[in-house]
């Protein structure tokens, strides 16, 4: 039986965090950032993350943030939400990027919680109140204690879901319990940030997905989330445990590193990485293929 709801979405249902195309000398790829995002658009995505730990964004600058995001609002125009991350550990410096994302014609933006400062939770409730005051646009919260050292908690959560403008949350905290209360009690639009739990996290009330191997398999994920909405969990399951070499694959090293490699052997906008990132080994590679072949993704 089909849910009798569906969830929240207020970003699009299936959305890739993409990476920061860069030139062969390191400098922002404009060009290959619009071809990237109309792929990724073209292939089942009605929304992208730009400027998050997938697009290296502590690597850019403020200038090339703010370039990206004009260069990828303009290459998919309506067909996808795009949503800016603007997250810093500097309440100042965000709202700054908030301000500047929202002048480029981002739809949205993510704000990931505070990293290596270690907040309060009382800091953390006025860190992004204080960057949802700053502009119009709907917030995402991102909420990834294993980057940033510090979780939001259920109770914060809930009073963040009091704002206006904060309306949903990208969950890669691993812990579906919290979810679930979270979920439950804010009631904030949830999507999976951890793509091995996209299905567990549909089942608690999960709307979309904020996805890293959406790079290579949007079809498959949105495939998934059809099949769960529709009633079919069992199909949705198939679809999960054939994608499991993929996730495996993308996350045995760094998920950055294992999608551009993926990208570059796909002939796609990629480029090399900013140190302190650095490529994978011949053998890891290899590694890569074997995952990705196992799950379906020939490169």
């Amino acid at each position: 039986m089909a849910p009798t709801s569906t969830p929240k979405a207020p970003f699009g249902r299936v959305l890739t965090a993409m990476v920061t195309p860069f030139t062969a000398d390191g400098a922002l790829d404009l060009d290959g950032a619009r071809r990237l995002a109309a792929h990724l658009v073209d292939a089942g995505n009605d929304g992208l993350v730009v400027n998050g730990t997938t697009g290296e964004s502590p690597t850019t600058s403020d200038r090339e943030k703010d370039q990206l995001v004009r260069a990828v609002v303009e290459a998919v125009g309506d067909r996808a939400h795009v949503v800016a991350g603007v997250g810093t550990n500097d309440t100042a410096h965000s709202i700054e990027l908030a301000r500047q994302a929202e002048a480029a014609g981002a739809h949205g933006l993510l704000t990931v919680t505070p990293y290596y400062s270690k907040p309060p939770q009382e800091g953390l409730y006025r860190h992004f109140t204080a960057i949802a005051d700053a502009t119009g646009l709907p917030v995402m919260l991102y909420d990834i204690p294993g980057r940033s050292g510090a979780p939001i908690d259920t109770e914060t959560i809930v009073r963040l879901g009091e704002h206006p403008r904060i309306v949903a949350n990208k969950d890669a905290k691993g812990d579906l319990g919290a979810a679930s209360w979270a979920l439950a009690r804010s009631g904030l639009a949830w999507y999976s940030g951890d793509d091995m739990l996209n299905l567990p996290l549909l089942s608690i009330g999960a709307g979309g997905f904020v996805s890293v191997v959406g790079h290579l398999v949007t079809p498959e994920l949105r495939a998934l989330l059809e099949a769960y909405t529709g009633g079919d969990v069992h199909k949705a399951a198939e679809i999960h445990q054939r994608l499991l070499p993929v996730f495996t694959g993308m996350f045995r090293a760094q998920g950055v590193v294992t999608t551009k490699t993926a990208l570059a052997l796909r002939g796609l906008p990629a480029g090399p990485l900013r140190l302190p990132l650095v490529g994978l080994t011949d053998a890891e590679t290899e590694q890569l293929r074997k995952d990705l072949a196992a799950g379906g993704v020939h490169l």
